[in-house]
């Protein structure tokens, strides 16, 4: 009978009365506070995937470059040469929201634990950010502490954060999105998982102390946001960064000694959920007593240890007799390191508090939530959509060109982003070799010749517009970036951004998403190893634009494949590879110059996206490509403009627009076009290995000079136009 003081209590840990109904089920009897609350944070949405976990079984997770998919810590790739890469995406968005430096720093730690958990040494960190109108005072807030807690903790990791993006839309208003990707390497042999095997193995906290900040942080993360959502500051955690790379080394330095079974981070639901988990993958029992673990705040109960999400933990499973070898490690790093518990064969989470029973659950079943297929309808408003026609739209005026390109430079959106990552260390351990700004960026595999190319990408107005094709469009634009930097795609995380599930047109675009990023992945082969899904991004019952971010990492051969985007040399000849289309949908353009944010979003073929960036591949190998730069926001004028600001040099274009109207082929975002530069002398060898991939390619002009040209449309100065792209978010920051 479902009585007053049970609905609070189920209320309160967030669980429906079904759900109630299961674990009497499981556990033929009532379970206590303790043991509810167990199930509570282990079965909201941000530790189970309860309403995503079918839908994600259907993307593609395998190739001969994967060794380690979905499941664990993190994704992990083989690069040759016995080594890996390791990697994932993970957001932070409802504790950002409500205390933005906290919420984006301990965003940052998670991650980087998830990589060094695997064994992996973490190389590099990347971000994708959203945020409201930045002429919103509190927007300009949430997104200077984002920044400062994301520059703060990775510089202090002397971790290089070496790429990502930033983008602003009303609809992150009142729910900005913080997701943060870390890319790590290691010798395949040191590769480690989080599983708790062999039993009567000791199980030990190792690393901080633990408090009572972060508790119910993953249940706060499973519900919309509110006006009321600043009460739960206290779901957010507070990260010590000085703390973390403490920890880091002493991992690193235990895994290689040989005596690690599983090791798994602290992260969302804390002790709880690393216990669980581990059990559960090696199908054994874990029994810990709370009364030994390391804490800050005096009197703790075993809820408060259960369910602290303080960060700068983990919990090891070391071999049976290697104790004390874990411990001299880890005081070697002025650390913890104490035995809690040990690993069981009954299958059960039992948990102890000075040796009396506090709870006692089957451990897979914290870690099995029930699975959702929620009902599923097409938004209304993609009606309007499919029905706009261009034709609406007026043509401007020859002479209004030079200042739309102006004013596009000079958006929020389009501007350079040098504020952002200026305030990030990204070169510290002196291996980033194509820095942030460009297409992709680059760090060097230390020891070998080799090169990782890692960007995140997604443009959520055409995910909102066409979430399949938007979604199609994210991974084409990520494979595309990382080309365009001279490395081979292999492999995405992702990180999924979307509204509350339980409402059938938010599903409906979440359930087209994973169709679109299938159907890019199986035909580009790059399989998902992993990432993140973040439901419930919502404020006042508005949703935020659907927001599938892909993390792409791809391998260069050889380091000085490395490509930039900048124009090189004068007299290089400029090519268009890709075709221009009458394409205007959804473009920042329509956004900015005419004020819609509508229409049939650009067409994506695949086979064609594949031949041209196969063609820029054997173009690099062939050392032909002087510079590479995707066209994408903004459409060809922005990318040609952004090709000339770091060196100055300008150049003459002359496109013959044939049927497609002027504003299109200026800024049109018609798909699968890249512009290359080349010396003249490598005109013949270019133009074959176009003709041998069968893809469609113009000469488009020449650099020259330090003006942009373009036909009889643009004639401006590059200083100009680089003033107004460089100025523009310091300027509207420093209203702060």
């Amino acid at each position: 009978m479902l009585t007053v003081d049970l609905q609070e209590k189920l209320a309160f840990n967030g669980l429906k009365f079904e759900e109630y109904q299961k674990i009497l089920d499981m556990l033929g009897r009532e379970p206590n506070d303790l043991e509810l609350a167990l199930y509570g944070v282990m079965w909201s949405e941000h530790c189970s995937y309860k309403h995503s976990k079918a839908q994600l079984k259907t993307l593609p997770t395998q190739s001969e470059c994967v060794l380690q998919g979905p499941g664990e810590n993190a994704g992990i790739i083989g690069i040759g040469d016995g080594m890996a890469a390791v990697f994932k995406i993970e957001s932070h968005n409802h504790p950002s929201a409500i205390e933005p430096y906290q919420g984006a720093a301990t965003g940052v730690g998670g991650i980087v634990r998830d990589v060094f958990t695997m064994g992996a040494r973490p190389i590099a960190l990347l971000n994708s950010l959203r945020f409201g109108n930045l002429d919103n005072e509190h927007v300009r807030y949430i997104f200077g502490g984002v920044v400062a807690g994301i520059a703060d903790y990775g510089n202090c990791l002397g971790i290089p954060t070496v790429g990502g993006e930033t983008y602003f839309n009303k609809s992150y208003q009142g729910n900005p999105l913080v997701n943060a990707m870390c890319l790590g390497v290691m010798p395949v042999k040191e590769m480690v998982t989080g599983s708790a095997s062999g039993i009567g193995n000791p199980v030990m906290v190792v690393g901080a102390a633990t408090g009572r900040d972060g508790i119910k942080g993953a249940s706060f993360a499973s519900e919309e946001l509110s006006a009321e959502s600043e009460e739960k500051r206290p779901s957010v955690q507070v990260g010590d960064p000085f703390m973390e790379k403490l920890l880091m080394e002493a991992c690193l330095e235990l895994i290689k000694t040989g005596v690690v079974v599983g090791i798994q981070d602290m992260g969302a639901a804390g002790l709880a959920s690393s216990s669980c988990e581990m059990a559960s993958r090696a199908g054994t029992g874990i029994e810990l007593d709370v009364a030994l673990v390391p804490a800050r705040e005096k009197e703790m109960t075993p809820y408060d240890f259960m369910l602290s999400e303080s960060q700068e933990r983990m919990l090891v499973v070391p071999k049976k007799g290697c104790e004390a070898k874990v411990k001299e490690i880890f005081d070697r790093w002025g650390l913890n390191a104490v035995v809690v518990g040990q690993v069981t064969a009954d299958g059960n989470l039992t948990i102890k508090e000075d040796g009396v029973i506090a709870a006692r659950v089957p451990a897979a079943s914290l870690a099995d939530a029930p699975v959702y297929h929620p009902e599923s309808v097409r938004p209304a408003y993609l009606d309007a959509v499919e029905s706009f026609e261009l034709s609406q739209v007026r043509i401007p005026e020859t002479d209004e060109y030079n200042d739309i390109l102006i004013e596009l430079l000079a958006s929020p959106n389009l501007s350079s982003k040098a504020w952002v990552y200026q305030q990030y260390d990204h070169m510290v351990r002196s291996n980033t070799v194509v820095l942030p700004g460009s297409d992709a960026a680059v760090v060097r595999v230390e020891g070998t010749d080799r090169g990782l190319a890692v960007t995140t990408d997604c443009n959520s107005r055409f995910c909102y517009l066409n979430p399949y094709q938007g979604t199609m469009i994210a991974v084409a634009e990520a494979a595309r970036n990382v080309v365009c930097s001279g490395g081979k795609p292999l492999a995405i995380t992702d990180g999924m951004n979307f509204g509350n599930p339980e409402k059938p047109e938010i599903f409906y675009q979440f359930r087209e998403s994973i169709a679109g990023m299938r159907a890019a992945c199986q035909a580009l082969n790059t399989p998902v190893t992993g990432g993140n899904v973040s439901f419930y991004n919502e404020h006042s019952g508005q949703a935020i634009y659907p927001t599938p971010i892909i993390g792409m990492v791809g391998l260069l051969e050889n380091i000085e494949d490395a490509v930039t985007m900048d124009f090189k040399d004068e007299g290089d000849l400029i090519f268009l590879i890709g075709e221009t289309k009458e394409e205007l949908g959804g473009s920042e353009y329509l956004s900015l110059i005419h004020g819609l944010e509508t229409g049939q979003l650009p067409e994506l073929d695949l086979n064609l996206e594949k031949a041209i960036q196969q063609t820029v591949i054997e173009a690099v190998q062939q050392k032909i490509i002087k510079s590479a730069h995707d066209c994408a926001e903004g459409g060809l004028a922005v990318a040609l403009a952004e090709s000339t600001m770091a060196n100055g040099l300008g150049a003459e274009i002359e496109i013959e627009d044939g049927e497609v109207r002027s504003d299109a082929v200026l800024f049109g975002e018609s798909q699968s076009r890249i512009i290359v530069t080349i010396a003249g002398k490598d005109l013949n060898l270019f133009m074959q290995i176009c003709s041998a991939n069968t893809v469609p390619v113009q000469r488009i002009g020449q650099v020259k000079g330090d003006e942009l040209k373009i036909n009889d449309w643009i004639n401006a100065r590059v200083e100009l136009l680089k003033l107004q792209w460089q100025e523009a978010i310091p300027c509207i920051m420093s209203q702060r």
